[in-house]
């Protein structure tokens, strides 16, 4: 099983015949995913370092080295056909959940209201990779033998990474993309850099974070997204609403046609064992930016699946020399043999070491009984300070609210509320041989069409051409045509890799370079920046 299953919810719960055997999968999700209890041990990495600095947490019990030798790619059973599973076994029992607490009057509207949706005159537009038409998987019955053969495979302390995945769970974009989706408020992120105040900017940061993660499920639909091939990229960028875009090109920025008022994105796949995923984004008039990069590690635990999301987030404010630590939380994915649906969980810490100020995130699992799904909770803190100046509950896909210390209350975030901005996207007869979509153009199309087979079958063709056609064919809801090109590309980069390592070859990635045991852009704003003139270096406020 691909490992970015686990940044894409999906969750079993299934009975044996003995009905007091239950077996849960959780199986972890999301764009920007990490779980910071296995996170500690790493160095935080700055685009303004040249060494990672130590911290000084331990290392996790479970191995992260790369140097094991497993695959990290969706399979097929070899006796799989195109249709399904040859072999027909026994449907697991369903299961239902408990009913959820009722939700308040405010919320109810909430769920009601439509996420506004802001388009750009320069969008090309591309209907391959238009939500709106997704399909929800509907109950997984009619999927039962694919799911009881997916559940045979595993066993207590099993590598997930060898778990067969069925093509038709596929979500019609690259992991690469998915990751972009966490910019898709960019005046949030933005407005980071226009806060006077240390303590504004802290706040602030925590709002975009926690606005941040419904854009990137628009519906509760558990798919899981393609995995990014090595040396796949995906590049975007955004308008920020009510800034006016003057037009001066970033020529030496990530996005050469992108203007020094848009917010740009560009994400790469730096590492095929294991797989990890860089990204970094940034706006050059505000001088603010983000450097990261994920992968992940999963075992299966008898009760449920351990998954660990290893990496590390910088986001950066230039004139204020100020550098904030963020990590995700992990994802699951529930009732699988039922109607799946999504969460997060785990908690998080956010942090400026200049400032002192911190903060501490948790998104709540919902409990089999009772309590409402998909709450989250916040506090930030002043420097050295035990209890929070701010409190913030909610629904991390619904309404926010902040109770601060003077006594006020206030709606901190409102989801439904936020504008969701279009990414642009370049045409893909534009885009270079190896950008996300148009290697899986094919196999997106057959995905949209629900032409399993086709999907699957230009999967398979892909292996000796790429992704393109696995994208169409899984457009075309082909998914076993998709399938099929996905294990042809899959095997083509076994064979290279095999081949790198033998002649003692490293891969050398296009946007990205390792330093440490941390992955960062080549050449972020803040080395541009000072090639030219020192960075204003703005007094704190008293």
């Amino acid at each position: 099983m691909s490992s970015d299953l686990l940044l894409s919810p999906l969750t079993c719960r299934a009975f044996s015949e003995n009905a007091n055997n239950q077996c849960d999968l959780h199986v972890s999700t999301h764009q920007l995913l990490v779980d910071t209890e296995h996170h500690k041990g790493l160095p935080v990495m700055s685009p303004n370092d040249n060494l990672p600095a130590p911290v000084g947490e331990t290392v996790p019990v479970t191995s992260y080295s790369s140097s094991e030798d497993e695959e990290f790619y969706d399979a097929e059973s070899p006796n799989e056909s195109k249709t399904g599973m040859a072999s027909k076994k026994k449907k697991p029992e369903m299961v239902e959940e408990e009913e959820e607490e009722p939700f308040s009057e405010v919320e109810k509207k909430a769920e009601q209201r439509e996420t506004p949706i802001i388009y750009s005159k320069e969008d090309c537009f591309d209907d391959l990779y238009d939500v709106k038409d997704d399909e929800d998987l509907g109950s997984m019955e009619q999927h039962g033998s694919i799911i009881g053969h997916l559940l045979s495979q595993v066993r207590i302390g099993m590598d997930l990474t060898k778990v067969v995945l069925p093509t038709f769970i596929l979500e019609r974009r690259s992991l690469l993309e998915m990751f972009a989706d966490f910019f898709a408020h960019p005046d949030a992120f933005t407005k980071i850099a226009d806060m006077t105040t240390p303590r504004e900017r802290m706040v602030q940061v925590i709002r975009w974070y926690l606005g941040a993660f419904h854009a990137g499920r628009p519906s509760e639909i558990a798919k899981k997204p393609y995995n990014p091939i090595l040396g796949e990229t995906f590049r975007c960028y955004w308008h920020i609403p009510d800034l006016p875009d003057h037009g001066d090109l970033a020529s030496d920025g990530p996005i050469s046609w992108a203007s020094k008022d848009n917010l740009v994105f560009i994400s790469e796949q730096v590492s095929h064992h294991p797989p990890i995923s860089a990204f970094y984004a940034e706006h050059y008039n505000k001088r603010i930016s983000l450097d990261g990069y994920i992968w992940t590690k999963s075992k299966f635990l008898g009760l449920s699946i351990g998954v660990h999301m290893i990496g590390q987030c910088v986001l950066s404010v230039l004139d204020y020399d100020e550098e904030y630590t963020l990590t995700f939380p992990s994802g699951y994915g529930r009732s699988i043999l039922t109607v799946p649906w999504i969460e997060m969980g785990g908690k998080i810490n956010i942090a400026c070491a200049k400032t002192g100020y911190s903060s501490l995130v948790e998104f709540h699992t919902k409990p089999f009984y009772g309590s409402k799904k998909h709450r989250v909770t916040a506090q930030i803190f002043e420097p050295n300070d035990k209890k929070p100046f701010v409190s913030i509950e909610g629904e991390w896909n619904g309404i926010m609210f902040a109770k601060w210390a003077t006594g006020r209350n206030e709606s901190f975030v409102d989801t439904k509320s936020l504008p969701i901005v279009k990414k642009i996207v370049q045409p893909p007869d534009s885009q270079d041989e190896f950008e996300s979509r148009k290697l899986w153009r094919k196999v997106t199309q057959n995905l949209k069409d629900k032409n399993v087979d086709a999907a699957t079958e230009e999967k398979h063709k892909l292996e000796q051409r790429l992704w393109r056609k696995v994208t169409q064919n899984l457009k075309d809801k082909n998914v076993d045509a998709a399938t099929e090109e996905k294990h042809k590309l899959e095997q083509r980069q076994r064979d290279e890799a095999k081949d790198r390592k033998e002649r003692g070859v490293k891969w050398e990635t296009k946007h990205f370079q390792e330093i440490g045991e941390h992955w960062v852009y080549q050449d972020p704003l803040v080395k541009r920046l000072k090639k030219r003139t020192p960075l204003p270096n703005r007094k704190r406020p008293s």
